[in-house]
């Protein structure tokens, strides 16, 4: 019971040190510069939304948005759909070189991304995709199957082959065994990885930094770091933290509605045969 209690007020204070920073940077959001200088911690004397508007037209973050919308939106279904059949071969089918392919997928985790630069550079500059979004999405894509396929894996392993099985007496053929069958009863687990998959390219930075010069073709990151220095010398740090907020929203957003289905998938993937 002491234990209980101890768990409650370490996860109200750890809830507090999250909250409070985002609700005064959501407040601030709504301030002149003058106001977020002199009284940091009041309220706003007026709700406005001029500093999301200066954010998402002067400060270019519009632009960025919807770049990093529909990026992290395809790349995320690309991750999804190659590791949820990678992840099935490898935990329902039995094969030569199985648990070798399995390895080598979890090497990838230990690549560190800097390593990878100067050839990622060389390698895109030579296939004429450097500055594209096409090249930007395949080393995303790239990036995140090691992981992915990981985390499915222990999801698939999970479905009892006896249903598999009835449907193959059923007549149904692999890949209809597959969609039919197998994806329906993964759903929570294709949901968390797509999740943990959002955040992580949706805030992505480096890569983008490196791989896309364009200004027209720069993701939320890129344009956010822009902004950064830009408001910083101009004094404007309520549109500032407008684009934070801006930033922040979709995936707030994108948790939000798939918490459930996040919190069955972290449950069914700790469940050991």
């Amino acid at each position: 019971m002491k234990r209980s209690k101890t768990m409650h007020v370490v996860m109200i204070l750890v809830t507090l040190l999250i909250a409070i920073p985002l609700l005064w940077v959501f407040l601030n959001s709504f301030k002149t510069s003058k106001q977020i200088l002199t009284d940091p911690w009041s309220l706003p004397e007026s709700i406005t939304l001029k500093n999301y508007l200066n954010a998402w037209g002067e400060g270019g973050l519009g632009v960025g948005f919807i770049n990093s919308a529909w990026i992290t939106l395809l790349t995320v279904f690309l991750i999804v759909l190659i590791s949820s059949m990678a992840a099935y071969v490898l935990a329902k089918k039995m094969f030569r070189l199985k648990r070798v392919i399995y390895l080598l997928f979890l090497m990838g985790l230990m690549l560190p991304t800097f390593l990878a630069m100067t050839p990622l550079f060389l390698l895109l500059n030579d296939m004429n995709l450097l500055n594209t979004y096409a090249g930007l999405i395949m080393v995303y894509v790239a990036f995140s199957l090691p992981f992915t396929i990981f985390m499915l894996t222990a999801f698939f392993r999970q479905i009892p082959s006896s249903l598999e099985e009835a449907a193959i007496i059923d007549g149904c053929g692999p890949f209809m065994v597959f969609w039919r069958i197998v994806i329906p009863l993964a759903k929570p687990g294709l949901i968390s990885a797509a999740i943990f998959n959002f955040v992580g390219i949706w805030n992505e930075y480096v890569l983008a930094l490196i791989l896309i010069s364009d200004d027209e073709s720069k993701t939320l990151p890129l344009k956010m770091a822009n902004l950064m220095m830009v408001q910083q010398y101009r004094t404007d740090y309520g549109s500032l933290y407008a684009g934070i907020i801006l930033s922040i929203i979709p995936v707030m957003m994108f948790y939000l509605f798939f918490q459930r289905q996040l919190i069955e998938g972290s449950v069914a993937g700790g469940i050991k045969e």
